[in-house]
């Protein structure tokens, strides 16, 4: 790590970094672009903190985007008794429906049932040991009673119905393709999170609208604490400089102890845990699960969940001990628990390794939790107070948990913590406010049609119908930014060259990874091919002044990670190319 002082003209040519350092003063500094460092530095920017968020690599890029798409109220939290944050989670879940709209939506999940009694007597002693105790699956009575008590914490808020209960009939009529040893089913409402990434950028959008004195740079990472201050590097430039803080919040998810690790402290307070997905382009399991999610746990103990998304099924997860300095990829032993799992729920639909389009895995950032079972560590939070080694006027708070549902509670609490610190006051809540593109969000099929006549331009209506779906209201002014002769990408004609070009020069955009992971969906739903990045990489490199060399590293890094985190294998395709 060097030691020099920042210089005077920064290197960087990055308009963001080169103004941080610049200016490389703040009241708060921010260690981390996840969804709850990003909801802490809206919170924080709307208060008028002077407040810069650094990420070592793209906003969005770590446990937060390896979620399960789900705004959820946790209702297997009610076994490990945590009715705080279950409580906290269901208000969330009923906000963000009504405050992110046009991200957040409300998702029927069916759960399938094959006994009556089984877990009547592992469930408490579950519920006081926090024990595994012998694998069963819930049954119908268990069941019964958990989602009886979730209606009760979801009375207020109106956001999603109550539960229904279903026999074996009546289950199989509406799902047919069900195991036929089905009893019954249970169908409760939780939301539905189709663009995670997406959301977490809109959050992040609305804290840099605060003004000026909220600031944000990805690709600048922490690495050390000196006397005089947080020093940070630009990842794309390898320039060095300090930051100066009141508070520096350590929000770096499961990497939190390596972040202290690199700041002068040894820590221990992260236990996180793997969860792995794929997605499978498979039209007959699409159509068996009715446009519901199956959600059930499995005789094994752990939950899992068959998730139609973007034409696509979602199959996932895992909870599996990791280490934090091993990348988390999903593994073929994983891959062959998912098909063992549909085949248990769909047992006459096949699927096949040639059906996965995309595979990812993420860890979650739980508390360190010795030889308590995975499924019962706490998803709850609480925040640990330190002062910075070597710079006893800083104090350095540490996230310990947090998860997607309860961002904006938590970024809240975070952020009152940081102004008790500061000697200062809040002056606005976050609660209500309108997220990004919700703000005049259409929620009526007219009032959707009245909005894109409006906004469209000299796009036709379907195409800003799209851009509306997947920008919200924020479309508006991409929408005014297309020139009249943009066209549709030959390799991905459901987008189109001013549409790229526009997410890359205004939404931090340093490599192509970035737009195929985190600014659009394309790897997801498995549209990548190396035509398309190929593509991809003229648009991008034009926008940001890329030679033919770059653009070809661009390529290959691309596709290195895409084989290596996603299993997405472009070999083929560059050997046809």
């Amino acid at each position: 790590m060097s030691s020099q002082p920042a210089t005077s003209e920064p290197t960087s040519q990055r308009a963001e970094v080169r103004a941080i350092a610049a200016d490389p003063t703040a009241d708060v500094v921010i260690i981390g672009g996840g969804i709850n460092g990003i909801a802490t530095f809206r919170d924080l920017a709307l208060q008028g903190v002077k407040v810069i968020l650094v990420e070592r690599d793209d906003f969005v890029s770590g446990a937060s985007s390896a979620s399960s798409h789900m705004i959820h109220g946790g209702i297997r939290y009610l076994e490990n008794g945590e009715f705080r944050l279950v409580r906290e989670s269901v208000v969330e879940r009923n906000a963000l429906i009504k405050s992110a709209p046009h991200y957040v939506r409300p998702l029927p999940t069916t759960v399938p049932i094959f006994s009556t009694f089984s877990g009547l007597f592992s469930a408490p002693l579950r519920f006081l040991t926090h024990k595994q105790g012998k694998p069963s699956e819930r049954g119908a009575l268990l069941i019964k009673v958990g989602l009886t008590i979730y209606d009760f914490f979801s009375r207020d808020g109106g956001a999603v119905p109550r539960h229904r209960f279903y026999g074996r009939k009546r289950s199989l009529s509406e799902l047919p393709a069900l195991n036929g040893d089905v009893k019954y089913t249970a169908t409760y409402f939780d939301a539905s999170m189709h663009d995670p990434e997406r959301l977490a950028l809109d959050v992040l959008y609305d804290g840099l609208a605060a003004g000026p004195h909220a600031r944000a740079a990805n690709y600048l990472s922490a690495v050390g604490m000196s006397a005089s201050g947080l020093r940070v590097r630009d990842e794309v430039t390898g320039e060095e400089f300090e930051l100066t803080s009141d508070v520096v919040v350590n929000a770096s998810g499961p990497w939190t102890d390596l972040t202290n690790e690199s700041l002068g402290r040894d820590t221990a307070y992260m236990g996180g845990t793997k969860g792995s997905h794929i997605v499978l382009d498979n039209p007959a399991l699409l159509e068996a699960t009715g446009g519901r999610e199956i959600f059930f746990e499995h005789e094994d103990g752990r939950i899992v969940l068959i998730y139609p998304l973007k034409g696509r099924v979602m199959v996932g997860t895992t909870d599996i001990d990791h280490d934090m300095r091993a990348p988390a990829v999903c593994t073929e032993e994983e891959v062959d628990y998912f098909f063992d799992l549909v085949a248990h729920v769909f047992p006459d639909i096949s699927v096949d390794r040639s059906e996965i389009v995309y595979r990812f895995a993420g860890v979650r950032p739980l508390p360190r939790h010795d030889d308590t079972q995975p499924g019962f560590v706490s998803r709850d939070y609480r925040v640990e107070q330190a002062t910075a080694s070597g710079r006893p006027q800083t104090t350095v708070l540490s996230l310990v948990g947090g998860k997607w549902t309860t961002f904006r509670a938590l970024g809240e609490q975070l952020s009152d913590r940081v102004l008790g610190i500061l000697g200062r006051r809040r002056v606005r809540s976050t609660a209500g406010l309108m997220i990004g593109g919700a703000e005049g969000y259409p929620r009526t099929q007219r009032a959707r049609a009245t909005w894109v006549e409006s906004h469209r331009g000299h796009l036709d209506a379907a195409r800003a119908d799209q851009l509306l779906e997947r920008y919200g209201t924020r479309a508006a002014a991409l929408i005014e930014a297309l020139p009249e002769d943009d066209r549709p990408l030959r390799t991905l004609p459901d987008y189109s060259t001013g549409e790229i070009t526009y997410l890359t020069r205004t939404e931090y955009v340093v490599h192509l990874i970035d737009v195929l992971l985190r600014r659009t969906s394309v790897a997801f739903v498995g549209s990548v091919t190396m035509p398309v990045l190929q593509e991809l990489s003229e648009v991008v490199g034009d926008a940001l002044g890329w030679d033919a060399e770059q653009r070809a590293e661009e390529v290959a890094a691309s596709a290195r990670l895409l084989a290596e985190r996603h299993g997405v294998d472009l070999t083929q395709d560059a050997v046809l190319s």
